[in-house]
């Protein structure tokens, strides 16, 4: 088992906290969080123990799980990186793409591990039909969410649609060519809606909405490609499979048959993969276990981190 200690204690680091301290694969050291009455409370509510000093938690364990707020994640993860510990990092890996970079040259140098939470690689959903998606030539992504004052201190790229960049990302196999985006401010001092479009040199296009002033919560994707289309319900943990062969030559009465205007019939069926249940946090902390136990490389890499933010960076800036 790996010695772990969480950095922060919010919201999701109280999640963090639950999993690697029920999981066969850490042993969970204990906790630091610089508010340190909040720390108490959470170590006095939950058993685990809590650490006032940084230093001395990094000291104690093999893996830093870092769940503090973006501003923090670079000196973080330097000062655990630097004690030859192996980081996770929630997502946006780092405030800036300089501060991210530096991390991997960090990594490099000390021979560590690091992992970044884009938790939806490790939706069921989107897990059961990845491999079903090669070469897209047209996305779409809607992220929608309720107001939640939680998050606002950052626009709603690094906050909701970073999560959709990383997943394109991994399935387009190619350099982003061009990026134009608007992005509105309602709420926030911050976009709190945004439309980006993402051109690849291989002619994939993207388009990704994000908004978080939502009346309703949705989190959808659409895949489209070469005879097949695929949609992913990241929330409803759904996916509807469609795709296309040349048709029979003796179509049974109820296949679907479409004809289009070159004569070319094509016949149209349904896939249903297999969904299974899991818990996307719980699972992307003991794959990164399983990471530095076998010596793999992590499923979203620090690199794979950096790319997703360099291209949330871009989509920013062409506001």
């Amino acid at each position: 088992m790996l010695n772990v200690g969480v950095l922060g204690a919010g919201h999701l680091g109280k999640i963090h906290l639950r999993l690697l301290n029920q999981s066969e694969k850490y042993n969970l050291i204990g906790f630091y969080d610089p508010d340190e009455i909040n720390g108490k409370k959470v170590a006095d509510e939950f058993g685990y123990s809590y650490y006032n000093n940084i230093n001395k938690l990094i000291e104690a364990v093999d893996v830093v799980d870092i769940v503090t707020p973006t501003l923090s994640h670079f000196e973080c993860a330097k000062k655990a990186i630097e004690n030859g510990k192996h980081i996770f990092i929630e997502k946006p890996i780092t405030n800036t793409l300089e501060e991210a970079e530096e991390l991997l040259h960090l990594e490099k140098k000390h021979n560590i591990k690091g992992q970044v939470g884009h938790v939806e690689r490790f939706n069921p959903a989107f897990a059961s039909v990845k491999e079903n998606i090669n070469n897209p030539m047209f996305i779409e992504t809607h992220r929608l969410a309720e107001f939640n004052p939680r998050g606002t201190d950052v626009p709603v790229v690094l906050d909701l649609m970073i999560h959709d960049i990383d997943a394109i990302l991994s399935v387009v196999n190619s350099n982003v060519k061009n990026i134009n985006a608007s992005g509105v401010s309602v709420i926030s001092n911050s976009p709190d809606i945004a439309n980006a479009r993402i051109e690849f040199e291989n002619g994939c296009v993207a388009n990704l909405t994000a908004s978080r002033i939502s009346l309703k919560n949705m989190r959808k994707s659409r895949f489209f490609q070469k005879d097949a289309y695929i949609s992913v319900d990241f929330l409803e943990k759904k996916v509807e499979v469609v795709k296309m062969k040349d048709a029979p030559e003796n179509p049974g009465d109820f296949d679907m048959i479409l004809q289009n205007a070159e004569g070319e019939k094509k016949q149209i069926y349904f896939e249903n993969p297999t969904i299974e249940n899991n818990n996307a946090i719980l699972d992307e902390l003991e794959t990164f276990a399983d990471a530095i136990n076998k010596n793999t490389t992590p499923i979203v890499s620090l690199e794979q981190g950096t790319n997703a933010l360099r291209v949330a960076l871009q989509i920013i800036a062409s506001f």
